[in-house]
């Protein structure tokens, strides 16, 4: 579930652009590249280019100012690869990977680890995502969180206001600048990866992307079916699927509360029904009174800090839902002298471009409003995106375009059944209509497993890689069992 940041923001907003590697090339479609040294520790090292593609910042416009898109180009480490190059699509919106090639980047060990099991049997790239490039564009905005009104809880009401006023202040700082935001939107990023695939004389490729990573490669199947072999995708987000299920997310924390009631070290402080029973409980009290953080002043007085109604029940904090159960109030006073100030937070100006032109289907749209999870999730994070998609240029794709049909391509789709930002059910309502694929389900895994899984299920992941060499979905497991991706720590 991607938590938009524009659902609890006010306004502000800032951009800036990076310079391509050295001459810039002349024409969309052409490429500039540089070699660089990728050391990986233990002796390993790799050349690649790291280039950035030229393109139409909005291909329906004819005159389109051309834009940057990064990215960074492996060659197999065999003469002859046996599968043909995977180009690896991150997350967000507003990740990169090639950003993470950096030495001391945060991530950078996992993407080293999958270049050693990849590169044996293929080339490798890693695309930037338009707008959120270091080889070309980065568009931000800078959002304040609303201070909190210490006599009443926030509301769903006051994060869709914040949510308007955001947009179009963000709106209105670009309408006097080069940018063209109509052209940040997921069709745009698919026709990306087609271009930078053809400017590297591929004709055909694998895609394996998480998260929006897995959505952006759906948009690429639909578009540009004809170059895509197959597909490894995790933590997987269909095209109608940028706002997650209330319940289908709420089903994965009761999974984890499963964890907790079999631990003896809760039962002490659990009531009879488990974690369950006290998140029943918990979020009833705060539907008939909100909680009210008061300190008291020297003069004998009190002061109230903030009021935290159902809209703030910690859904995804078992320690804070039980602190609620048995009336502990310290964390959330301490919660409530942070939310007094505003607070201003940068994020990427393409997250709410391309969720909000993605959107929903009228009957998603009514199922999750009328969710019966919202009750512990709440609204917020789709309210704000339904609200302001007509206020972001970028346009909506249609229903026909979200709506799944049938495809022929073959993919793997690995889920964590943890997963809270992207459920298993997302998995399982997509992968009928890809009739040459296979589920696998990690028990306990979270967002994004097939590191874990390559790291302790060696037999599954050998799988894996039989499939990204040779599309075999034979032997593929559909279960595999992981540590937990998350552990709880009892009450003290």
């Amino acid at each position: 579930m991607r938590i938009l940041t524009l659902a609890a923001v006010a306004s502000g907003v800032a951009f800036g652009c990076v310079a391509p590697l050295a001459a810039t090339p002349q024409g969309p479609g052409s490429v500039t590249t540089a070699t660089r040294t990728l050391e990986a520790g233990g002796g390993r090292t790799w050349q690649y280019e790291l280039g950035t593609l030229l393109v139409p910042e909005n291909r329906d416009v004819a005159d389109s100012r051309l834009i940057g898109v990064g990215f960074a180009h492996f060659r197999s480490t065999s003469e002859q690869p046996a599968a043909p190059p995977m180009f690896r699509l991150p997350g967000g919106p507003g990740g990169s990977y090639v950003s993470r090639l950096e030495p001391g980047s945060r991530g950078r060990d996992g993407l080293c680890a999958e270049l050693e099991q990849f590169l044996p049997w293929c080339d490798v790239v890693f695309v930037d995502q338009r707008g959120f490039s270091e080889q070309g564009d980065i568009l931000r905005a800078v959002f304040q969180v609303p201070p909190r009104d210490p006599q009443r809880p926030m509301t769903t009401a006051d994060w869709v206001a914040a949510s308007e006023a955001c947009a179009r202040a963000a709106v209105a700082e670009f309408e006097d600048s080069e940018v063209d935001l109509r052209g940040y939107h997921v069709k745009e990023c698919a026709h990306d990866v087609a271009a930078l695939a053809r400017a590297l004389d591929y004709e055909s490729i694998i895609l394996n992307g998480t998260s929006f990573g897995s959505q952006w490669s759906f948009a690429v199947m639909r578009l540009h079916p004809d170059l895509v072999a197959r597909a490894l995708l995790s933590g997987v987000e269909p095209l109608d699927h940028g706002y997650d299920m209330p319940s289908h997310v709420f089903a994965a924390v009761q999974r984890m509360w499963q964890e907790i009631d079999a631990d003896p070290r809760f039962a002490p402080h659990l009531p009879e029904g488990g974690m369950a029973e006290a998140a029943r409980v918990a979020i009833e009290r705060l539907e008939r009174e909100p909680l009210r953080i008061e300190v008291e002043r020297t003069d004998g007085t009190t002061k109230t800090l903030g009021v935290f109604g159902p809209a703030a029940f910690p859904w995804n904090d078992p320690d804070e839902i039980l602190d609620l159960f048995h009336g502990r109030t310290e964390r959330w006073k301490r919660q409530a002298m942070r939310e007094r100030v505003a607070r201003g937070q940068r994020i990427p100006l393409i997250g709410p471009s391309i969720d909000t032109s993605l959107g929903v289907t009228p009957a998603r749209r009514y199922r999750l409003w009328n969710d019966p999870a919202t009750r512990y999730l709440g609204r917020n994070n789709f309210a704000g995106g339904l609200a302001t998609a007509a206020i972001w240029p970028s346009p909506d794709v249609g229903d026909d375009f979200r709506t799944p049909e049938l495809c022929d391509i073959p993919v793997v789709f690995a889920q964590g059944d943890w997963d809270t930002k992207t459920p298993i059910e997302n998995t399982y309502e997509i992968a009928p209509f890809f009739p040459r694929s296979r589920v696998v389900i990690a028990e306990r895994g979270g967002h994004g497993v097939l590191g874990s899984i390559a790291e302790q299920c060696p037999e599954a992941w050998a799988e894996l890689l039989e499939f990204v060499q040779t599309g075999d979905l034979d032997g593929i497991p559909a279960r595999v069992r992981l540590a937990p991706s998350r552990t709880f720590t009892p009450p003290s």
